[in-house]
């Protein structure tokens, strides 16, 4: 499956490759548009359900991403709108993705403005709100109203908690740097295979994660299952640190095998492991100051994405809309403040700034004519 998601990108949409963030930031930023957005679609469509079902450590946010963008140029095209109003479609389509891959709909506004504009327009916050409110309005109707993870509701944190949450942020921004690490070397180790074709490489990467598979079903694929067990907080401690080393591995591998998916759901479930992992080794360090290993996994999970993403407001928003754990926005400032700088100080560079100065240098786009 992984092998025929990656030639099918080769062959038909080389574009539609990876998580699509990075293309379409590229777009917004370039206004180079794909020749073929219908074909694009059906590629990431077709190509994402191959491999995030086969069972690759991939998320759904990627192609949702990307598809939401490339619909939006499609009805743009149809109405025949200007350069500058397909631009302002193209990132509310792709807002509207990322809020129905994880039925958060403020998040997927706010991640337009934050991570593929960089800026407030009110144009793109107004279209990108308008689409958000709308596509979740579609997909509660299919899909139901709940969150996505079923979380206990979490008090509102004591003051004496805050050096807690700060060294959570610590050890969430180093792990965060590390995965950035790990996912470039993955692409550059699968580079290094260039005379294997590319739907070779993918189907080896396939084949290992099958055999993972094979013995353990429950930890391959986005991981959402491994991410609710953690917020339960009912696993032990050896266990809950195999798992970790497992799907770091896996997430950086999966995402070099070039097939269709996204890194949101992967940096999810490491960031809810590493929150686990502080409570159950930390405890004797802060007795009675420990918060609830529930409470850390969904703190870390949001300081865990800002390492790895930088993008601290779309982090916060998706984690809480995820959780429905508004009492504990305060702590996640905190962690994600923490969890921002040490990357920073590290040299590391955003990952989806990473990967798109990748693309830019390889060059997939053409302008549209």
């Amino acid at each position: 499956m992984a092998g025929l998601a990656a030639w099918m990108v080769r062959r038909f949409a080389p574009d539609s490759a990876g998580s699509g963030i990075p293309q379409i930031e590229v777009i917004i930023g370039t206004g180079k548009l794909p020749e073929s957005p219908l074909r694009l679609i059906l590629v990431k469509f077709i190509g994402g359900a191959l491999a995030i079902g086969g069972g690759l450590a991939l998320g759904r946010e990627g192609p949702s991403v990307q598809m939401g963008g490339a619909i939006a140029q499609l009805l743009g095209k149809a109405f025949r709108r200007s350069a500058t109003d397909c631009r302002v479609l193209i990132a509310a389509g792709a807002g509207a993705g990322l809020a129905t891959a994880f039925n958060a709909p403020i998040a997927g506004a706010v991640f337009v403005l934050e991570e593929l504009v960089r800026r407030f327009e009110p144009r793109i916050a107004v279209a990108a709100l308008g689409a958000s409110a709308t596509a979740i309005a579609v997909a509660r109707v299919l899909l139901g109203q709940a969150p996505d993870f079923h979380v206990p509701a979490q008090g509102y944190p004591g003051s004496g908690t805050l050096v807690v949450h700060i060294a959570l942020g610590l050890v969430a921004g180093l792990s965060g740097a590390l995965y950035c690490g790990a996912i470039l070397a993955a692409l550059r180790a699968a580079a290094a295979f260039e005379r294997w074709p590319h739907y070779v490489r993918a189907a080896v990467i396939g084949v290992g994660v099958g055999v993972v598979g094979w013995f353990a079903p429950g930890l391959v694929g986005g991981g959402e299952g491994v991410t609710q067990r953690m917020l339960d907080a009912n696993a032990a401690g050896i266990a809950v640190a195999g798992v970790f080393v497992l799907r770091f591995a896996l997430g950086a591998v999966s995402y070099a095998a070039g097939t269709p998916g996204g890194l949101f759901a992967p940096m999810l479930v490491l960031g809810a492991q590493v929150g686990v992992l502080f409570a159950l080794l930390c405890t004797p360090l802060f007795g009675t100051f420990m918060p609830s290993a529930t409470e850390l996994a969904i703190v870390s999970m949001a300081a865990f994405f800002c390492a790895v993403v930088r993008a601290p407001l779309t982090g916060i928003v998706l984690v809480t809309e995820l959780t429905a754990s508004f009492t504990l926005l305060l702590p996640m400032l905190g962690a994600c403040f923490v969890a921002m700088i040490v990357p920073a100080l590290l040299g590391v560079e955003p990952i989806y700034d990473s990967l798109r100065n990748r693309l830019l240098r390889a060059a997939p786009f053409k302008p549209e004519r």
